[in-house]
């Protein structure tokens, strides 16, 4: 497997980022209450602290894997990732809320990632996005307002791409394990994630209720999506790439 085609997708990218941002009426009249304000505050606040990181230590550690092409689109990734915290900001910007410095959740998962090694904090980070996946199309969807909504589009058009991505280079990372100990790892990712998606329903509960998705569905349906990426990579280790979903040519 190689990563030519995910690197030229990323480097294709902004010129979709451009076209979507566009479209956003930034300037339109904000379309919430003060209880939807508060809930959107919240939530914002959260995504916007977790992904303003400048990965460093996960391009460091991709480094020494040698592979000079996933490297380079890595670190274009980490650079969308960087731009939806942008996104989050001018959003909470929209509703005069202030953004965070720390947080306990954001500070766990951190310390947690950088004691490992890059297949297990690329899990983590599979773990993640495809948890909040849901939230992200929830967003799009229903958000009661039309500059949240046009901001969940952005982002959950970079994500569904960042979730095949991970699960392309994991399933190269997998490739040689026996299949004992990738059902072994597949069980404690599955508690991982099952434990990521309580959290984020409980944190985020009131903002996925605004977009009109009650926290149990919201959490059945990111437990599922995360099981439907792990089968692709326990299960089929050694298949062919997914390539992006996105046409961005």
């Amino acid at each position: 497997m190689t990563f030519a085609n995910w690197l030229a997708h990323f480097q294709r990218n902004p010129a979709l980022h451009r076209e979507l941002e566009s479209q956003i009426e930034w300037d339109a009249p904000v379309l919430l209450s003060e209880r939807e304000v508060k809930a959107f505050a919240r939530s914002f606040q959260r995504f916007e602290l977790g992904e303003s990181g400048d990965g460093r230590r996960l391009l460091a550690k991709a480094a020494q894997e040698g592979d000079a092409t996933y490297l380079a689109a890595l670190e274009l990734l980490v650079h969308e990732e960087q731009k939806h915290s942008e996104l989050f900001r001018r959003g909470l910007e929209r509703i005069n809320a202030p953004t965070l410095d720390a947080h306990w959740s954001d500070a766990a998962f951190t310390v947690l990632r950088r004691i490992l090694g890059l297949r297990t904090e690329l899990g983590l980070f599979l773990i993640a996005e495809t948890v909040a996946m849901g939230y992200f199309t929830a967003l799009a969807e229903h958000a009661p307002d039309p500059v949240l909504r046009g901001i969940g589009r952005r982002i959950a058009t970079d994500e569904q791409d960042h979730i095949r991505f991970q699960i392309d280079r994991l399933r190269q990372g997998f490739h040689y394990t026996p299949g004992a100990v990738r059902l072994v790892v597949g069980l404690i990712w599955g508690v991982i994630a099952a434990g990521a998606a309580t959290v984020m329903a409980l944190d985020h509960g009131q903002a996925l209720r605004a977009c009109g998705l009650s926290p149990a569905k919201f959490w059945l349906q990111a437990t599922g999506r995360f099981q439907g990426a792990a089968k692709l990579i326990f299960a089929a280790p050694k298949a062919e790439s997914l390539g992006p979903l996105t046409t961005n040519a």
